[in-house]
C-alpha cells in the first residue's frame, strides 16, 4: 500500500507531501491545478522519463519519494527474489535529479532504473488515459487469465516451468550434438591426442610430490659434486696454478736454503706442515667425491619427468587427480562421439520424450485456460454493461506458439467488439484511453479477490461519462477498494462521494508565484467539495444537501 508521496520542485508543485490511507483515496480540484502532475510524479519515482520543462526551479534539485507498506506474502517473495529485503514492512523508492543527473534509490541503496521499474510492477498499477500499461501489453493478458484461474493454474505452471527447463537443457544438448560432422571429427581428433598424451605419461597419484622431492635432492647433490670438484682441483697438484703444486714448490725452495740459517727453520717447518695439511685436505675431498654417487643420466631423467608432469598440469589440471579426471571425461566423450549414431539416437529419443511431456502439460493448462477464459469474459461483460458498454462482445483469442515457453504454448489476447455487427478486434488497438480505463475497472472488479497488487491508481477514469454510468463506475471502484488501496483523480461528484479519504489539489499565488498544494479534507469539507463539483461557482444549500445525500448513499454500497 502507498503510504506517503513526497514531491519537490515538479511542475507547479514547490513541495507537497501526501499521506494516503486504505480504501478509496479521491483527488479532486479545478482543471489545471496539477492533479495529474501529482500522480504523474509516481511515474518518475518508478523510473519514468522527465520532461525538462516540468522542473519548477532549474537551480534546485527535483525530488520524488514514494513510501510503501508491504504486508502481502506474495509481494515479499517477489521482492526478495529481486534481491530487495523488506525492512520493517516498508519499501522506499526515491529519485533525485540535479545538475543533469539522476540518483535512484530503494531503501537508501543506489539502484538502476530497471530495478525501480521491476519493484514498481510488484507494488502498484497505474491506469490513465495514457498509461494503460497492463491492457496495452498483450503479454499481460495471459497473466490476468492465469491470475483468475488461480490455484488450478499455479500448480500446473510450477510443474510446467520445471519441465520447460529440462526440455531447454535437452534441446540444447541435442542441437549441439547435431552439428556438422567435420567439426565433430576435429573434436574427436583433438580429444584422442589429449587422452593419448595423458595415457603415455603413465601418471600415478602422488607421483608429482615424490618426483619433485627426488629432483630437489639430486639437484643439491649435483651442486655439491660441482663445488667439491672445483675445490679438489684448486687445492690439488693437477696444474701449475693449483695450490698443492704451488705450495710444494715453496717447500722445495725453502729446503734449498743453507742448513745453518737457523732463523728460518721455524718458518720452514710451518710451510712443510701447511703443505701436509693441504695434501690431507685434498685427499679427503677426493675420497668424499668417490663415495658420493651421482648419475647425470638419472638426474636428467628425473628432471625430464618433472617437466612433463608440470606441462600436463598446466594443460589439464592443478593436480594429477585433476589430470586423470580430465582424461576420464574425455574418454567418456570420445566413447559418445565414436559411437555417435547410437548416442544421437538415444539423445533424440530423450528429446522427443521431453517435448511430448511438455506438450501434454501445456495442452492441459491451455484447456483449463480456455474454460476459465470464457467464464472471465462473461463476468467482465456484465460489468461492462453497467459501464455503458452495451451489446459488447469480449473474448480471448488463443494462438498456438511456434515453440514452448515457460508459460506453455498459448499466446492470449483480449478481443472486443463494442458495437453490434462489428468484428472482434484486439483490445489494445480498438479501445480509446477512457474506454481502456473502464474496461480495466470491469476486469479489476471481477479480479478483486484474485489480484496480487495492493495499490491501483485510476487517472481521470471518468472521462466521457456521466449520469448512470458515472454512478456505476463509482460503485465498482468502491467494491475494489474493499480489498485494495485505490487512488483516483476525478471530476465527477458521484465518484468523489465514494471516497474513504478525500484530497483536494489547489492552485494558489504566493509572492507572485503560482504553486500547487494538497490537503486532506474533513467530512464537512468533503461535502463542500462535492457541492462545488455539483454546482460550479455558486454553492447553494440545495447543492450542499445533494452532496450530503450522495455521501450517505455511498455508505450503503
Amino acid at each position: 500500500m502507498l503510504l506517503d508521496l513526497n514531491v519537490k520542485n515538479l511542475g507547479l508543485i514547490d513541495s507537497a507531501e501526501v499521506t494516503f490511507k486504505e480504501g478509496l483515496n479521491i483527488l479532486t480540484g479545478e482543471t489545471g491545478a496539477g492533479k495529474s502532475m501529482l500522480l504523474g510524479s509516481l511515474n518518475l519515482a518508478f523510473g519514468g522519463k522527465l520532461e525538462q520543462s516540468a522542473i519548477k526551479d532549474k537551480e534546485k534539485p527535483l525530488y520524488v519519494e514514494a513510501v510503501f507498506s508491504v504486508n502481502r506474502k506474495n509481494q515479499r517473495e517477489k521482492l526478495n527474489a529481486l534481491g530487495f529485503l523488506v525492512e520493517e514492512d516498508e519499501m522506499i523508492l526515491s529519485r533525485k535529479y540535479q545538475n543533469g543527473r539522476w540518483s535512484n534509490r530503494i531503501n537508501g541503496e543506489t539502484v538502476t532504473i530497471k530495478a525501480l521499474q521491476q519493484v514498481s510492477e510488484i507494488l502498484i498499477d497505474i491506469y490513465g488515459q495514457h498509461e494503460q500499461q497492463l491492457l496495452l501489453n498483450q503479454n499481460k493478458h495471459l497473466d490476468i487469465l492465469d491470475e483468475y484461474v488461480g490455484e488450478q493454474a499455479a500448480e500446473i505452471k510450477k510443474e510446467l516451468i520445471q519441465r520447460f527447463q529440462d526440455y531447454q537443457k535437452i534441446k540444447k544438448e541435442y542441437e549441439d550434438a547435431s552439428e556438422n560432422k567435420e567439426k565433430r571429427m576435429r573434436e574427436i581428433s583433438f580429444m584422442e591426442f589429449e587422452v593419448k598424451e595423458i595415457e603415455e605419461a603413465g601418471l600415478k597419484v602422488g607421483e608429482d610430490v615424490e618426483v619433485e622431492s627426488q629432483f630437489r635432492l639430486m639437484n643439491n647433490s649435483r651442486k655439491i659434486v660441482e663445488v667439491l670438484g672445483q675445490v679438489h682441483q684448486i687445492t690439488g697438484y693437477g696444474s701449475r696454478e693449483s695450490a698443492g703444486e704451488l705450495l710444494g714448490n715453496c717447500v722445495k725452495l725453502m729446503e734449498s736454503l743453507p742448513q745453518d740459517v737457523e732463523k728460518l727453520s721455524e718458518q720452514k717447518s710451518q710451510l712443510i706442515e701447511i703443505d701436509g695439511l693441504l695434501n690431507d685436505f685434498n685427499r679427503d675431498i677426493a675420497q668424499y667425491l668417490e663415495e658420493l654417487e651421482f648419475s647425470e643420466e638419472e638426474f636428467s631423467q628425473t628432471e625430464d619427468r618433472l617437466n612433463l608432469i608440470n606441462q600436463l598440469k598446466a594443460k589439464y589440471g592443478r593436480t594429477i587427480e585433476d589430470i586423470l579426471a580430465y582424461k576420464e571425461e574425455k574418454c567418456k566423450k570420445l566413447e559418445e562421439c565414436i559411437d555417435y549414431d547410437a548416442y544421437l539416437k538415444g539423445l533424440s529419443e530423450k528429446y522427443a520424450a521431453s517435448r511430448k511431456g511438455l506438450e501434454e502439460i501445456s495442452e492441459e493448462l491451455s484447456k483449463i485456460r480456455r474454460t476459465f477464459g470464457k467464464k472471465l469474459c462473461e463476468e467482465v461483460k456484465i460489468h461492462l454493461s453497467d459501464l455503458n458498454f452495451l451489446n459488447t462482445e469480449l473474448t480471448f483469442e488463443f494462438q498456438r506458439l511456434a515453440d514452448f515457453t515457460k508459460n506453455g504454448i498459448d499466446a492470449v489476447q483480449f478481443m472486443i467488439a463494442t458495437n453490434v455487427g462489428e468484428p472482434l478486434r484486439p483490445l489494445q488497438s480498438t479501445a480509446s484511453g477512457g474506454e481502456l480505463s473502464r474496461i480495466m475497472l470491469a476486469i479489476k472488479t471481477v479480479m478483486a479477490d484474485h489480484d496480487e497488487i495492493d495499490t491501483l491508481i485510476f487517472d481521470e477514469i471518468d472521462t466521457g461519462i456521466s449520469g448512470r454510468t458515472a454512478q456505476k463506475v463509482s460503485e465498482k471502484m468502491a467494491v475494489i477498494a474493499k480489498n485494495h488501496q485505490l487512488l483516483c483523480i476525478t471530476h465527477l461528484p458521484q465518484i468523489a462521494a465514494m471516497a474513504d479519504s478525500h484530497f483536494v489539489i489547489e492552485k494558489t499565488v504566493k509572492q507572485d508565484k503560482t504553486i500547487t498544494s494538497v490537503r486532506e479534507l474533513s467530512k464537512d469539507a468533503q461535502i463542500e467539495e462535492i457541492a462545488r463539483m455539483l454546482g460550479g461557482v455558486s454553492i447553494t444549500e440545495t447543492t450542499l444537501q445533494n452532496a450530503r445525500e450522495m455521501k450517505e448513499l455511498a455508505k450503503n454500497v
